[in-house]
């Protein structure tokens, strides 16, 4: 793909939206592993218990920003998730915040480069069925733990206490944004509520084509409702 900065202001000139603009902006900065601010794959990714993890971020006495959402469904508005996530990052400092999502580069992972353009450390917390899967880590996460883990997070079947990872993201947050997401992002909101941490839900559609592909190769009936399931906790 030819898309650059030059094309984006062409765009400009030609009258395109601001939104429309903002995505490209967002989109071409992580082509091939790049960003506008040069990033890096993670510093340091490793296994850690949920001890190790509860430590590092006691150790840095910041309050935890973390968002929710969708990964592999992506957004149906993706730039309209970013400029959501843009303000909210706003009310935050990054000399005292540390901003945790789930590490991978998929949908709510493009939030990792405007953290790292507003200077916020950036964490990452992660089922190691991530590591297995080798599921592409965003280039924007300065720290990356991986959960030992038979799911990739939610309630354990048959129960209402959170997977280790869901466990871990959940209890080392003290503010805790979803911009849509799936059911691994409802339970994980569900219990931090119960648990009196701060919550916010912001409505989003996943991405309707892939949700209608999706839904194709499992032989499902074409889906009406993008909302996720998220939505249903709110």
């Amino acid at each position: 793909m030819e898309t650059d900065i030059h094309s984006i202001l062409l765009m400009t000139k030609r009258g395109r939206s601001k939104r429309h603009i903002v995505f490209w902006l967002c989109f071409i900065s992580l082509l091939g592993g790049r960003t506008a601010l040069g990033c890096e794959p993670p510093m340091t990714a490793r296994v850690a218990t949920p001890e190790e993890i509860r430590t590092f971020f006691e150790s840095k006495k910041m309050r935890v920003l973390t968002f929710l959402g969708y990964s592999g469904a992506e957004y149906e508005d993706k730039a309209r998730m970013l400029e959501q996530a843009t303000r909210i990052l706003d009310k935050f400092d990054p000399r005292t915040t540390i901003v945790n999502i789930g590490a991978t580069a998929e949908g709510i992972g493009a939030v990792y480069e405007a953290a790292k353009r507003k200077g916020f450390l950036t964490v990452g917390i992660v089922s190691t069925q991530a590591k297995e899967s080798e599921v592409a880590l965003s280039p924007c996460v300065d720290i990356v733990f991986y959960v030992k883990d038979a799911t990739w997070g939610g309630f354990i079947s048959g129960t209402e206490k959170l997977s280790p990872t869901s466990k871990a993201i959940v209890e080392n947050s003290d503010v805790i944004v979803a911009i849509g997401g799936g059911e691994v992002a409802r339970d994980e909101l569900i219990f931090a509520r119960r648990s009196g941490k701060h919550v916010q839900f912001i409505p989003a559609d996943m991405n309707h084509q892939i949700a209608h592909d999706k839904a194709l190769k499992k032989a499902k009936p074409a889906p009406t409702d993008f909302r996720g399931a998220a939505a249903s906790a709110f």
